[in-house]
């Protein structure tokens, strides 16, 4: 929005009434604003809040670049040229209500968190994951041909990542990433040893989430240690081996508080105790895996994220076809798998890919990959399996753009304005004053920063702001002072 002209005698008053925007000349930044005897002061509805008022003539006073902190019409006023993050002096908007408290999340802290590949052996781990990181790790016709994990990370592919390079045409681009681990294949009697178990549930616990692979063909040249293919046998016995450990583990857990917590007397430790006890109903008395309970306490999911117990990670169920079944999307096993996975962890996903597919089409150029696809109707199915990896350790991106760089920054659901913004550094966590957001629909549909803030879109968020998937964000923040120097 142009700025008026600047005379020492004639303070910059600009107000677009209609527009519930307002700015001063840079002359006059720390000067107070106040709408002009002549301006407008019909009242209006905000198209923000849907609450109509005076134009703005409550705001008490402007300063320049910032709508007052008081007016709700002025939440979506523009705060300038754009950027990633501006040092400032202002303060941060304050609202009552701004944000809400995020219910706490099953799992360990932090962002550099992985997903596991995990099952029996023979069913195509290495080969998913192969395809998956366009790797070559070692994808044999024999068990435990995968001893040490394999780990790499794979880009999160995302439309709205692409528009916004396409739009900006920066020379850095930088997607959000997945971290994917290969594990070796576990066995029945894991949870005692059998089969190097006790190494390869190690591997396991150090992963945040699971991608329990199972095989669903039928092939004469590849051996099947059950002796035959039975995907619904597959689950349960990977569910009972990461069941048994955590029985393990519980029952460890629980002696050693008794002896403290009862015994001892230690009431500190007794609410832990108790919450533990519920942990052994759940998953001792009543054979159910941690994430299969629903209504944990904040309390309880405390006590759970201390010990990270292996049937709390969220898992998705990844069926490996054959190319025939896949494109036809037919398979014998399909429905039971489907009709256990509801039984037994509701919500869950169920996706069936074909290993053999995937790695035909990774060896084609990207024209004969599309032919091959359009000619047989079909898709490749690994951008939904990275997504829903992604989704399933509650991770999300918010992005910042600009002719120099598109970025997607990831965060765990639920993270609030200032530490998204300490992602980025960890000074404008520290004096962080607002976040400067536009959703990115609203972005893609008006076409530039300018039409959002002209539709009112444009919005300033507090430190309770929670940021969601997908916002593009400007950060504000404080210099921090640097000591001085005796």
């Amino acid at each position: 929005m142009p700025v008026s002209s600047c005379q020492e005698d004639n303070p910059c008053w600009l107000v677009a009434i209609r527009a519930q925007q307002a700015a001063a000349c840079q002359h006059y930044e720390a000067a107070p604003l106040r709408p002009p005897p002549s301006a407008d002061l019909s009242p209006l509805v905000c198209p923000a809040n849907g609450r109509s008022g005076p134009a703005c003539s409550a705001a008490g006073s402007f300063r320049a670049g910032v709508s007052a902190s008081a007016c709700q019409c002025c939440r979506s006023a523009p705060l300038g040229p754009s950027r990633r993050f501006v040092p400032s002096r202002e303060m941060a908007p304050k609202k009552a209500g701004d944000g809400v408290k995020a219910h706490p999340i099953i799992g360990r802290f932090g962002t550099s968190l992985k997903i596991g590949i995990v099952g029996l052996p023979n069913v195509g781990k290495s080969t998913f994951f192969n395809v998956l990181t366009k790797s070559q790790a070692a994808a044999e016709n024999f068990p435990f041909c995968t001893i040490d994990p394999n780990e790499s990370r794979v880009p999160v592919p995302d439309d709205r990542f692409d528009f916004l390079c396409q739009y900006h045409k920066p020379p850095s681009k930088i997607p959000a990433f997945l971290n994917v681990v290969d594990i070796a294949g576990l066995v029945k009697g894991a949870h005692t040893g059998q089969g190097l178990g006790n190494s390869f549930l190690s591997h396991i616990n150090a992963c945040d989430g699971i991608f329990h692979l199972m095989r669903a063909f039928d092939d004469d040249d590849i051996t099947h240690v059950e002796g035959s293919v039975d995907p619904v046998r597959d689950i349960e016995i990977i569910h009972e081996e990461l069941r048994l450990k955590d029985e393990e583990l519980i029952t460890q857990s629980i002696d050693k508080l008794e002896k403290v917590a009862v015994r001892g007397g230690d009431k500190k430790l007794k609410p832990e105790y108790d919450v533990m006890c519920k942990i052994k109903t759940w998953v001792i008395d009543e054979k159910k895996a941690v994430r299969f309970y629903h209504d944990w306490n904040d309390k309880e999911i405390d006590v759970l994220n201390k010990h990270l117990f292996f049937t709390s990670k969220p898992m998705i169920y990844l069926v490996n076809l054959s190319e025939k079944d896949y494109i036809r999307k037919k398979n014998k096993w399909l429905i039971k798998i489907k009709e256990w996975v509801d039984k037994h962890d509701p919500g869950a996903l169920v996706i069936p890919f074909s290993g053999a597919l995937e790695l035909k089409l990774q060896d084609m150029s990207a024209e004969e990959k599309q032919k091959y696809l359009e000619e047989n109707m079909t898709q490749s199915a690994l951008p939904k399996i990275i997504k829903a990896g992604y989704a399933a350790l509650q991770l999300e991106y918010f992005f910042t753009a600009g002719p120099d760089e598109v970025r997607a920054w990831t965060i765990r659901k639920g993270t609030k304005a200032p530490q998204a913004a300490g992602k980025i550094h960890t000074d404008f966590e520290k004096g962080f004053i607002m976040a400067e957001v536009m959703k990115y629909e609203d972005f893609k549909e008006g076409g530039s920063e300018a039409a959002v803030k002209a539709a009112g879109k444009y919005r300033q968020q507090g430190r309770n702001y929670i940021v969601e998937d997908g916002d593009i964000i400007f950060f504000k923040f404080n210099t921090p002072q640097q000591p001085k120097k005796k």
